[in-house]
C-alpha cells in the first residue's frame, strides 16, 4: 500500500495574538519530503510507526507544526499548502492519504485551512482514494472536512498526552480500510456550545471526562470503527460553531448519525457544567494570602499562548504589584523589546522597563516597572512530554527580571506551556514560590495539582478568556451557549 502523509498543525485565534509566519514553524517542527521520515514522536511519529509496521510504501509530503498564535499569514499558508499539494501530485498514484492536522487553524484569507487542504487533496487523488485526517479534540469541525475526508479521528486526552497514539489510530484505520476494501461512513453531530477548555479535562470526573468515556465506549459496537468528542476551540469566529460527537462506522451511516446525535444531545444537557467561574485578580490574591502552605496558582487563561494569545499581558503582574504581603511570585510575559533591553544592560543591571502589551495592545496598557536583571538566557529548553515531547522550544532572548520578590520571566517569543520547562531552563523550581501565574487553562495540572494550596481562575482581559461571553463575535451564528442560556426545540447540526 502506497500511503501519502502530510501535516500542517497549529491552532489560531481570531480575537488576538501575533500572526504566524514560516519562522514560527521553523522554531518548532518543519520538514519537507524525506526529512519527514525522521520524525519519531507526536502524531506524525505515531502514524509512521504503524505505516512501517504494516510495510507500507510511505510518500512523505510536509510536516509543519508550531505554537498557536493569531492567523497564519497568507504567504506562509500558500507556501505550506503548495508544498504539500505539489509533492502529493508527484507522489501519485497513491492508495491512501493520511493528513495529521489540527482543525482550528485560520489563514488571513482562508477561514478553514484544514477543510481547504482536505478538499484540494480530494481533487488531486479522486473520489475513490481514502483520506483519513487526525485532529485535535478542540477542532472546529466544518462541512468541508466531513464532506471530503473519509474519516476524522481526534485526540482523546486533555491535557494532550495521546498525540502519538492518535497518529497510530488514524494510520491503522486507513490501513484496515484498504486491506478490507472497507466503506467508511462518518457523521458529525454538533450542538451550539462554545465554552473555554479550562473545565474540559479528560482526567477528572467532570462533565467532559464523563462524556468522553461515554463516547469512547461506543467503539465496543461491532460496526463502530472510531468515535471522537469535540470541545470546539472557542476563540474562532466562524459559522456553525459548536461541539459534539463524530462517529465513523463500517458503512452504516444511520447508526453513525444516531450514536453521534445521542452523545451530542447529552453534551447540550451538560453545557452549564463546562462554563467556568472566575475571580478578579485582586480578590484571588487576597484569598491566596490566606491559603495554606504550598503555591497559589493564578490561572491567567485569557493570555494563553497555547490558545493563540500573544502572552504579553501584565494584568496579573499589575495586581501582584498592587497587593501587599504576597511573598514571592513568578510571572511570565512575552516582550521582545524588554528582553532585548535586559540583554543589552547585562546581568545585575538596574533598569526601568516598559513591560507588556507590545505585541497585542488591544487587551491592556503597558506597565512601567523598576528592578534588576537577575539572569539572562538564550531561551532554549526541551519539552518533557505532551505534543512536542523531546522538541527544543525557543523563547528567544530571555531574561529573569526581579521586582523585589516578584520575578518576571521576559521572553522574546511565545511558547506553548506543557509543564514548567520554561522556568526549569533558568534553574527555577516554581513549586517553591508562593504565587505562580500560569497562562494555560489545563497544563498547570501537570505541575501543581499535588502541592497547590489553592488555584484561582482569573478574570482578566485577553483573547483566550475562561468564558467567551464578552468576546466580540461577528460571524458565529446565534443562538449559542453561553451567550444564549437556552434554545427551545434544539436539534443538532448534522454533517455527513
Amino acid at each position: 500500500m502506497r500511503i501519502a502523509i502530510g501535516s500542517i498543525l497549529t491552532e489560531c485565534n481570531q480575537f488576538g495574538g501575533s500572526p504566524i509566519d514560516l519562522d514560527w514553524f521553523a522554531r518548532y517542527d518543519l520538514a519537507y519530503g524525506q526529512d519527514l521520515l525522521a520524525v519519531d514522536a507526536g502524531v506524525v511519529g505515531g502514524a509512521l510507526g504503524v505505516l512501517r509496521q504494516e510495510h507500507c510504501d510511505i510518500a512523505p509530503l510536509v510536516y509543519a507544526s508550531t505554537c498557536p498564535g493569531g492567523y497564519i499569514t497568507d504567504d506562509c499558508y500558500a507556501h505550506l499548502k503548495g508544498e504539500l499539494l505539489e509533492r502529493l501530485q508527484k507522489a501519485l498514484p497513491v492508495d491512501g492519504v493520511l493528513l495529521p492536522l489540527h482543525g482550528a487553524a485560520v489563514a488571513a484569507s482562508t477561514p478553514d485551512p484544514e477543510g481547504d487542504i482536505i478538499t484540494a487533496v480530494r481533487q488531486i487523488v479522486g473520489s475513490t482514494i481514502p483520506i483519513v485526517v487526525t485532529l485535535d479534540l478542540h477542532a472546529h469541525v466544518t462541512s468541508a472536512m466531513v464532506r471530503d475526508a473519509d474519516a476524522l479521528v481526534a485526540w482523546e486526552t486533555y491535557p494532550h498526552r495521546d498525540s502519538e497514539s492518535t497518529g497510530a489510530r488514524g494510520a491503522q484505520l486507513l490501513v484496515n480500510a484498504l486491506k478490507k476494501n472497507q466503506q467508511l461512513a462518518m457523521v458529525m453531530a454538533k450542538v451550539p456550545v462554545v465554552t473555554g477548555g479550562i473545565l474540559g479535562s479528560t482526567e477528572d470526573d467532570g462533565a467532559y471526562a464523563q462524556l468522553m468515556r461515554q463516547t469512547k465506549a461506543l467503539e465496543r459496537h461491532e460496526h463502530v470503527l472510531s468515535t471522537s468528542l469535540f470541545l470546539t476551540h472557542p476563540y474562532l469566529d466562524q459559522p456553525q460553531m459548536g461541539s459534539g460527537c463524530l462517529v465513523v462506522t463500517d458503512g452504516d451511516q444511520g447508526l453513525a448519525q444516531k450514536l453521534a446525535t445521542d452523545i451530542s444531545m447529552d453534551y447540550w444537557c451538560r453545557r452549564h457544567e463546562l462554563e467556568a467561574q472566575v475571580l478578579d485578580p485582586a480578590e484571588a490574591i487576597a484569598r491566596g494570602r490566606e491559603a495554606g502552605p504550598g503555591p497559589v496558582v493564578l490561572v491567567e487563561t485569557a493570555d494563553c499562548a497555547g490558545g493563540g494569545a500573544a502572552g504579553d499581558s501584565v494584568a496579573s503582574l499589575r495586581a501582584l504589584l498592587d497587593a501587599t504581603d504576597i511573598g514571592s511570585a513568578l510571572v511570565p510575559v512575552v516582550d521582545p523589546q524588554a528582553a532585548q533591553a535586559c540583554h543589552t544592560a547585562g546581568t545585575n543591571a538596574q533598569l526601568e522597563l516598559t513591560l507588556g502589551h507590545s505585541l497585542d495592545p488591544r487587551w491592556g496598557s503597558p506597565l512601567k516597572v523598576r528592578g534588576h536583571v537577575e539572569q539572562l538566557s538564550d531561551g532554549r529548553f526541551t519539552y518533557q512530554g505532551g505534543i512536542w515531547d523531546g522538541v527544543t522550544g525557543e523563547m528567544g532572548l530571555t531574561a529573569l527580571f526581579a521586582i523585589d520578590d516578584i520575578r518576571v520571566l521576559i521572553t522574546t517569543h511565545a511558547t506553548y506551556d506543557w509543564a514548567d520547562e520554561q522556568w526549569q531552563a533558568l534553574g527555577i523550581d516554581p513549586r517553591q514560590t508562593h504565587f505562580i501565574v500560569a497562562k494555560n487553562p489545563m497544563n498547570f495540572h501537570n505541575v501543581y495539582d499535588d502541592i497547590a494550596a489553592a488555584t484561582y481562575i482569573l478574570d482578566t482581559p485577553g483573547p483566550t478568556p475562561a468564558s467567551v461571553k464578552n468576546l466580540p463575535f461577528q460571524n458565529a451564528e446565534r443562538p449559542f451557549f453561553p451567550l444564549d442560556q437556552d434554545i427551545p426545540n434544539l436539534s443538532p447540526l448534522i454533517l455527513r
